[in-house]
Parts: structure tokens; sequence; C-alpha cells
């Protein structure tokens, strides 16, 4: 029997539906284990498909083709390392998650996933079928047990792997990220691993795939829990691990252990990895927005350089009689800041066609919301004009804040293709344009510096579409705003909930009936960044059409 056994992991970043680059990854991983003397080479879960493939796998002939690749993998890595892999699988009729051991040239073991999540991004359920909770498998002669994910998240898939013999319990994952995750997920192997006194390897992909972002992070414990090898979160790594058999059974040999980022740093870099790998995922090379001036478009812009370079971004000032010198001052300091191209484009021409087309029809009505938001649209008809020119994709600016109440122009400045800060309320948008000022990190492709002006992020927030506008005139101030969504949204709580935490009564009640009557605008809003358990799209799915009212609290 073995007393030593080389692991390597693959952290990797695959992408959906591209089957034949996905086993190309897996195989120039599986080139560097062989090199490296590895036993086995492991990549995460649903690896050759992607993740999340949503509705994508039932297609027979993508699974069906997705199994094919898994095959021809097997012949193409016979001669070396064993290749473990995250694939679909048939059983019968029944399509399933699984974990493909691959070895001498052929399939030799599959692992059957159990627990199918079912909440937040996950309708697991509704794409697979569960599978049995089976024994381990065995490579060069030692036993290891694959809990999929989820599985490993419940005690019964570990505990019985391990009283039928596992030695090791390597956990495969497409898990994505969200604030506080990584705590999280190693709290809950360390109760694996103290409950089964087994060591745990915990692989998890990297990469954004629309809005989700999956952020790697894997890492390696001993029994009793210790910590022997972590891998960095948001990277792609291949790392080497080795393990020893002693009398009291099998214990990894310590190695690199990552700096983990906080929490606003994990924040920041979601949002610049997701947008850069959904851009080159989709096919982008280049972006563009509406630089108003205001801190909203300043991080955007400061996100997209960081991602993709100064000279693949386009900042677009279109300012009206509305806009302030202040804008105009500080929208291109933003852009001489960050090195990308500014254009100046005044809408007052075009507005003045349009309301004079409109003239006859509005005759006798006095001006009001309609005509602010012509402005926000036509701002939208040019930039996504530019958008049709030049291949660039538009991003829109709206915080979530803005997206939660609707204090956005539906078809105007909610135009384009990814936002950024769909998932980033408006006090943590402050936040973050002060850190990306006194920080910078190797991956970011922007210059250092503050290169955001202090005055664009102390200024009053305002959407200039009227004299003298401000956003207080319209919603509560942001920090209280903020802090009603994030009960309401975030906690899922009631107006009873934020009043007894301080919250006016009338403000609460405002705020959750503006958060109703904007879901047809989230609806048709384009994806953004996944930062938190309650992002707008697949964790909160509420109907269009709602006139439920919480009357938990009254006045």
């Amino acid at each position: 029997m073995a007393d030593r056994f080389r692991l390597t992991l693959a952290q990797l970043n695959p992408t959906v539906g591209d089957l034949a680059g996905n086993a190309r990854l897996a195989r120039d991983a599986w080139d560097k284990g062989r090199a490296a003397g590895a036993d086995l080479v492991a990549l995460p879960e649903m690896f050759i498909t992607g993740y999340n493939t949503q509705d994508l796998v039932q297609k027979p002939a993508f699974h069906q083709a997705a199994i094919a690749a898994i095959e021809a993998l097997a012949r193409d890595c016979a001669d070396g390392p064993a290749l473990a892999i995250g694939g679909p699988a048939l059983d019968g009729v029944s399509l399933h998650n699984a974990y493909y051991i691959l070895q001498g040239g052929s399939v030799r073991a599959r692992v059957l996933k159990h627990h199918l999540p079912n909440e937040t991004v996950f309708d697991e359920v509704r794409l697979y079928d569960s599978g049995p909770v089976a024994g381990p498998y065995t490579v060069a002669g030692v036993r290891i047990g694959s809990p999929i994910c989820e599985d490993a998240w419940h005690e019964d898939v570990a505990e019985t792997l391990a009283e039928t013999g596992a030695e090791i319990l390597l956990v495969p994952n497409g898990s994505p990220h969200y604030r506080d995750k990584m705590d999280l997920r190693q709290n809950m192997m360390v109760a694996r691993v103290i409950e089964t006194g087994l060591p745990l390897i915990y692989l998890n992909m990297v990469g954004g795939q629309d809005d989700q972002m999956f952020d790697g992070g894997s890492f390696v414990l001993n029994p009793g829990g210790a910590l022997a090898v972590q891998l960095p979160m948001f990277q792609e790594a291949v790392a080497h691990v080795d393990l020893e058999r002693g009398p009291e059974g099998w214990r990894a040999l310590p190695g690199d252990l990552a700096h983990l980022p906080d929490d606003m740093e994990q924040d920041y870099t979601a949002m610049v990895l997701s947008l850069r790998d959904y851009l080159r995922k989709s096919g982008f090379s280049k972006v563009l927005l509406g630089l108003s001036g205001g801190v909203d478009s300043a991080i955007v812009a400061t996100i997209a350089v960081d991602a993709v370079g100064a000279e693949n971004v386009r900042c677009v000032m279109l300012p009206s009689e509305y806009t302030s010198a202040e804008s105009l001052e500080d929208a291109k300091a933003v852009a001489e800041n960050l090195g990308c191209r500014y254009d100046f484009v005044p809408i007052d021409a075009g507005r003045a066609a349009i309301t004079a087309t409109l003239a006859p029809l509005f005759d006798g009505r006095a001006p009001d919301l309609t005509e602010e938001n012509l402005q926000s649209r036509l701002r939208g008809l040019l930039l996504m004009a530019l958008s049709n020119k030049f291949g660039e994709m538009l991003l829109t600016t709206g915080n979530k804040s803005e997206v939660a109440v609707g204090y956005a122009t539906i078809y105007g400045d909610m135009a384009g293709g990814y936002n950024p800060i769909k998932d980033l309320y408006k006090t943590r948008v402050f936040e973050i344009c002060r850190w990306r000022n006194a920080q910078y990190r190797g991956w970011m492709l922007g210059p250092k510096g503050a290169v955001i002006p202090e005055q664009v992020i102390s200024k009053p927030p305002s959407a200039e579409l009227r004299a003298d506008q401000k956003d207080s005139d319209s919603l509560p101030d942001y920090p209280v705003l903020d802090g009603i969504l994030e009960i309401l949204v975030d906690q899922d709580g009631s107006i009873s909930d934020c009043v007894a935490a301080g919250y006016d009564l009338a403000d609460a009640k405002r705020v959750e009936h503006l958060l109703y009557i904007s879901e047809y605008k989230r609806f048709q809003a384009a994806p953004g960044t996944r930062l938190s358990k309650r992002a707008f799209w697949l964790d909160r799915r509420y109907p269009i059409v709602n006139r439920w009212r919480d009357g938990s609290a009254q006045g």
C-alpha cells in the first residue's frame, strides 16, 4: 500500500459551453501533473461544461457531447496519472452532476452528486436527478471519497465515505463567490474533517460566468482541521499537494498559504475580474460608458480600466444645460487620470429635435418627469450608437440602491450589456472609491494612485436632469435608504424590522413601495457582478406585478 500520494490541484477557469477549450485546459493540467509525478490530477465540479450551465445541460446534444469529450480525455490521458473531472452523466434516462475518474484510457469510476442545491443561484433539482451515496474509489492504492460540492455541506455523504473505507476526501466544487463565503466554506469543511478524522482537499473553480464569480481559494485541511495548503482567491493555479501515510493515517505536507484579501478587496477584485471574463467569454475586447462626473460612473470607469486597460475604454460625457461646470471638470479629470479616451457629445441639438417632434402631442401639458427622462434616453441612444459603430460593449452604472428603487431610466441610463456595480449599495460605492484610490494590486491594469478626485466622492449625488436637482429630493439619504434596503432585500425582513432598527415608518413603507414597483425595470436590466447572497436576478425572484404590501407595522 502506498505511503505517499501526490495530488495535482487544477484551480482553473472554464467557459460554459466550450467543451473543446475546457478539455484543453484539463489536458494541460494533466500534462503538468504528469511532469510533476502526480498520482492524480483533479479538476473542479462540472469542469468540462463550465458552470453554471443552467438549462443548457438538459439539451441532449450538449450533455451527450460533454460525455463524449470526457471519454476522449480518458483516451488522450491514458499514459500517466489518473484524471478527475466534473461533468454530466447519464444513468439510464436520468441526468446527473457527476465526477469522473479517468485512468488507463477509460472511465474507471464515476461519482453522482447526491444533495442538489436548490436555493440562491442554484436550480439543480430542476436540472439533475439525485445520485445514491456510494463508497470511495481507488487511485494508486489509496481510497478516495469525493463528495461533490453541496454533498460536503451535509454530514451524511462524508460519514458514509469514511465508514466505507475512504482515506482522503477530495471535494470538487463550482462554488460561486459572495461576501464572507470563504469563512463559511472553511468552517463547514473543518466540520467534515472533525467528524470523519480524514484529510480534506477542497478544490474550487475560478472565473466569471454571467453574474457569478467563482473565486477559487482551494485549500487542504489535515485531520483535526489544521490548514495545510491555501491557494489564492480569484487566480488560476496548478498546485501539487503531497500526502503521507503514517501510523494515524494520511496527512498533507505543509504547502503555500496564500494571503486572503479582506471584504473590500474581494468586492473590487470580483467586479474587475467578472467584467474581464464577461467580455472575454462573450467576444468583446473594448467597452464604453457615459461618464457623468458622478461617483458611480467614475468607479465603473476605473473598474473597466483595471479590467481591460485604458486603451480599451471609451468615456463619453453627454452634457445638457443642467450639467454643472463641476461635473464637466470632474468627468474629464477622471478620464485623464485613468488615461482612457474621452469624448464630448452634447445632447442639446438632439433634445431640441425630439422636443419639437413631440410638441404637437404634448401641447398644453406642463413639463414633468417625461422631459427629464428624454435626456437619459437620448444619452442611451447615443451610447448604443457608439457601441454598434465601434463594437464596444456599453457598461451601465446604476448601483444597487438605484437598481432597488428604480432610480434609473429604463432604455436610458439602464441601457447596456453589463453592470459591474449592480450589487454594490451607494454607501459601499463611496467606500470602494476611497479603497481604490489608496490601494493598488498587480492584477490592476489601470494606474496607481488617487484616480477618482475627492470632489467626485464627496459632492452631493445628483442625476442633473433638472435645475438644482439632488438625489435626496426623491429618496431618503443614502445611509437611510441602504439601511432599509439591507433589511428588506438582503435580510428578507419586514417593515416592522425596519422600524425596530430605528428607521422611520414612512421611509420604510416608501422604500418598500419603490422596491416592488421597480421589479419590471430589474427584469430588463443588464447582468452584473454578484457580491452578496441576495443579488438581483437569480438570488431574488419576485413577480413583476405584485400588489402585496407589508402591513406588519402601523403608524
